[in-house]
């Protein structure tokens, strides 16, 4: 186990205050940018003007703040190239983690170290929606942006990655994956914190909800999941209630100052003072056992001084494992334990089974095919098989694409993606945001299907249907394992 999350089994840890906030408050010019074509990109500063990074570090650190995040929110390549400066990614990347880890080493002691956060936020793409412009760019594009930037977070001396102010899940998954192919290529690895962001109605931007959040992030490799920015921390207690009731990991909470207002002069105002987020957010630590709390827009030095006093001494909770019985559509959850029983999957959309879909697919006709699933959907299927294979096209990953790209827009179901090819499956699940049932894995032919298609379940989070056949043929005797599929009820 890393120490941070050692620490965090020990108690609560406070994160550091806004970056934006202090930096703005301090008017700077073009020349502290390094020109007027960078003007904007705080990510500049750890190049130009470090010792500014250095002292907002070190005023948090002050104020008694357990973790700092690194300079880095933008700091992909995607977004230093709106700057010209993604040829410069490495160097922004590493030198801001070097300038919050000298920082850090500085207030460490051996009773209390203090912690570096890789800040990664969005890269402004949003690639589950159906904006042409938006989400054009694929689950494999994200990852290596992704990837990429971790690398040089962690070479500079980061103590863990976090994924912050998320809006898109499917871009979350994206980065995941990302930063879990660089552990499999032998960066260390560190904890990862997987923070998504919520509107005020307490979904994400494409109407993903708290519990759709919670099926997908705690089948997937990270090790705290948590809520920041967007709103403050009112608009985020039943969210923060339902992550702490039902994930299996760390829990951490960073709103903002509350809802930001306009000021007088067209400013933003966030309002709520260091001794009112304080309350709020100890109250999430005593009542619901949140494990760490910290402050995004709007957020000084001194409500990390209000923080810390406020939850000094209290503890978090012990995370325990918990079954993953809930898949997940874009929009919300679905427990794999239906009362009453069976779980119904609807099957209508299946090429190998439909003459109407089959039709459909040939002629291209999604929008009908959204149909088709919306009434199953209505007649009470709780998830729906997707299968596109034809003999007359040879282009089943592509069609598997576009139709779980359209159901998965069209529909609050989850899917389950049906094919014999590893390549469909793969299309499939990088274009899904929840957490999709894989349909199915076998040994009928040995463990070839199983070793090409367990990878892929792993790195989204899938469940997977597990057929008990063998060389041999069928199991013949009933066991716990085989008992399962009673749960599986088809639906046509």
């Amino acid at each position: 186990m890393s120490e941070y999350l050692r620490q965090l089994d020990e108690r609560v840890l406070v994160y550091d205050g806004a970056m934006g906030t202090q930096l703005m408050a301090l008017e700077l010019t073009a020349d502290d940018f390094g020109g007027e074509r960078y003007q904007g990109c705080n990510e500049a500063l750890v190049l130009t003007r470090p010792e500014l990074i250095r002292r907002i570090h070190e005023s948090y650190l002050e104020a008694g703040a357990d973790v700092v995040e690194t300079d880095t929110f933008t700091a992909s390549r995607l977004k230093l190239d709106e700057y010209d400066l993604g040829d410069r990614v490495a160097d922004v990347n590493r030198n801001a983690a070097r300038l919050a880890r000298e920082a850090c080493d500085k207030y460490s002691t051996p009773e209390r170290p203090r912690f570096v956060a890789g800040s990664m936020g969005p890269t402004g793409m949003l690639i589950s929606s159906s904006d042409p412009s938006l989400s054009k760019i694929t689950f494999q594009e994200l990852a290596d942006i992704y990837g990429e930037q971790a690398r040089y977070l962690v070479e500079g001396g980061v103590d863990l990655l976090l994924l912050e102010t998320m809006q898109d899940l499917l871009e979350l998954k994206a980065a995941i994956a990302g930063i879990t192919r660089e552990f499999a290529k032998g960066m260390r690895r560190v904890p990862i914190q997987a923070q998504p962001t919520l509107i005020t109605e307490g979904r994400m931007l494409l109407g993903t909800d708290i519990r759709a959040i919670c099926a997908t992030l705690d089948a997937l490799p990270v090790d705290v999941i948590g809520l920041n920015c967007s709103t403050g921390p009112a608009q985020m207690r039943d969210s923060v209630r339902y992550l702490t009731e039902m994930s299996d990991k760390y829990v951490s909470v960073i709103p903002n100052a509350g809802l930001p207002i306009m000021g007088p002069k067209g400013e933003t105002i966030y309002p709520q003072s260091p001794q009112e987020l304080a309350a709020e957010l100890s109250d999430f630590v005593r009542e619901f056992g949140v494990n760490t709390v910290g402050g995004c827009c709007g957020t000084t030095p001194e409500h990390i001084t209000s923080l810390c006093a406020s939850v000094e001494g209290l503890p978090g909770r012990k995370p325990s494992p918990k079954p993953k019985q809930y898949v997940a559509s874009a929009m919300t959850a679905t427990s794999l334990e239906q009362e009453p029983r069976p779980l119904l999957v609807g099957e209508r959309i299946n090429a190998q089974g439909s003459r109407k879909i089959k039709k459909m697919l040939l002629e291209e006709r999604y929008d009908d095919i959204a149909l088709v699933a919306r009434e199953q959907v209505e007649v009470g299927a709780h998830t729906l098989d997707i299968c596109c294979a034809l003999t007359e096209r040879t282009d089943e990953d592509e069609q598997m694409r576009l139709v779980v790209r359209k159901l998965a827009q069209s529909v609050e179901v989850p899917l389950v993606i049906d094919s014999t090819e590893p390549r469909v499956l793969q299309a499939a699940l990088e274009n899904y945001p929840g957490r999709a049932i894989i349909n199915s894995v076998h040994l009928e032919s040995g463990r070839a299907k199983v070793d090409a298609v367990l990878p892929l379940a792993m790195e989204h989070g899938a469940a997977v249907i597990a057929l008990t056949i063998d060389e041999s043929g069928m199991a013949r005797r009933r066991s716990a394992s085989s008992r399962l599929q009673n749960n599986f009820t088809r639906l046509s």
